[in-house]
């Protein structure tokens, strides 16, 4: 039970028995004081249960979830104690300790997430769409296969098939003319788990999701049987990939948070948003190119980050990352035509690091990936590209792909590659450390 000093103490006393008396089976294991001081002093005697405090209301709870590892948490405070945005920061603590919490015309459940994993896994998850977990999850399984032990990719998208489906690159037609006849066949052939093959050049299982809840878990998905698909294979370890702000439905062993930059603060630590801060062991912050230079001016979330799991034993690490665009294929001398899902203000540098660092010489530009009809528009103007180098997003095949090799044009697929800029360690040591925690957790 969580309760306040602004209600007299036998009227909680009251309210707790007829709460257990109308719940059958319930046992009230004790409660967890979360301040106010009107009618009752600091030490909350009166209560017929034993009463933990803390000093602020998430201090707490976290006490009580410690001491008496409930099933349910019951919210019996009100204002001025505890106002709606602190109440969602205590029920993310809830349900990050897998216990529900309800209130008098409330309720939240854990997300399920059941253990189906034979093998150790990693869930790259996200704060919403187009935050760079792709990029991550390609670079962590790049990272693993060098050093020996690639990992099987279990995808979950929008746009993923109907039944789990294996994309092995080194059997599935992964060309651009193969994923233009892909597409024509009325498939999304630029599914997340058709770009995590091409970029990691891993297997990879696409699964798909509908929907979205408060706490991340989809409406509707298949990722089950993806994962039974995975349990089958070779790989010795699994990176389950998010979806937007949705959490892949299963157990992992280690997660890494994928937040932008430009993220509002209030949204990835407060409300609901701190379960997922609560869930990290890696907190990857990435920052746009035109966002670099003010990266050490601007206050972001790490500060509410760092708060949020203050008294945390294992507080997640962070680092931050810029996603370069890497071509797959040489460009060097040729005339290219770039295509990405960027913001037009970023338009400037990208084609400064394709012309510096690849040696291309960039005559057009398409930030509308993501919008079929100016996407339509901007090739239009290609001119005298050769070469498209697009990102494997959103319309890259079915608009993209397709025009460019219409009309003769080469088409390259652009990675968006994780250049670490700051933080506890580098990207490539950090995410390998979170893969061996999985491991070890597996194991104990």
């Amino acid at each position: 039970m969580l309760v306040d000093g602004e209600h007299y103490p036998s009227v909680v006393a009251d309210a707790i028995r007829h709460l257990a008396a109308r719940s059958t089976g319930a046992v009230v294991e004790g409660a967890a004081l979360l301040g106010g001081t009107e009618k009752v002093g600091g030490g909350g005697a009166g209560y017929g249960v034993p009463v933990v405090t803390g000093d602020t209301p998430e201090a707490a709870l976290r006490a009580g979830l410690e001491e008496f590892r409930p099933d349910l948490v019951f919210d019996l405070s009100d204002e001025p104690v505890i106002d709606a945005r602190a109440r969602l920061r205590l029920v993310a603590w809830a349900l990050a300790a897998g216990a529900a919490y309800a209130g008098a015309d409330f309720r939240f459940d854990p997300p399920p997430r059941p253990r189906l994993a034979t093998k150790p896994s990693v869930a790259i998850i996200g704060t919403g769409k187009r935050t760079g977990k792709t990029a991550v999850s390609a670079q962590l399984a790049r990272v693993l296969k060098d050093r020996g032990t690639p990992p099987v990719v279990v995808a979950m998208g929008r746009g993923g098939p109907a039944e789990p489906e294996l994309v092995d690159p080194a059997r599935f037609d992964l060309t651009p003319a193969g994923l233009v006849a892909l597409a024509a066949s009325g498939r999304h052939a630029a599914s997340d788990h058709l770009e995590d093959a091409v970029m990691s050049g891993v297997a990879t299982i696409g699964t798909r999701r509908c929907g979205g809840g408060l706490a991340g878990a989809p409406a509707d998905d298949n990722v089950a049987a993806g994962v039974a698909m995975a349990n089958d294979r070779p790989e010795s370890l699994m990176v389950l990939e998010g979806s937007g702000q949705c959490v892949p439905p299963v157990h992992a062993d280690a997660t890494v948070l994928v937040v932008p930059f430009t993220a509002d603060p209030e949204l990835v630590t407060g409300h609901l948003g701190a379960y997922r801060v609560l869930l990290a062991d890696l907190i990857v912050v990435t920052i746009g190119a035109t966002s670099l230079a003010a990266s050490g001016l601007r206050a972001s979330f790490e500060g509410d980050a760092g708060r949020l799991v203050q008294g945390v034993s294992a507080k997640p690490r962070i680092v931050r990352v810029i996603l370069r665009p890497t071509p797959l294929a040489p460009i060097s001398g040729r005339r290219i035509f770039y295509a990405t899902t960027a913001p037009p203000a970023a338009r400037a540098h990208l084609a400064a690091h394709l012309e510096h660092e690849h040696g291309a010489r960039v005559v057009g530009s398409s930030h509308n990936l993501a919008n079929r009809p100016l996407l339509e528009a901007d090739l239009a103007g290609a001119g005298n590209a050769e070469v498209l180098v697009v990102e494997l997003k959103a319309a890259a095949i079915d608009v993209a792909a397709k025009l460019a090799l219409q009309r003769g044009m080469d088409v390259v697929f652009c990675d968006n590659r994780v250049e670490t800029v700051s933080g506890d360690g580098s990207f490539d040591e950090l995410v390998a450390a979170v893969a061996d925690e999985a491991v070890r957790r597996f194991s104990s």
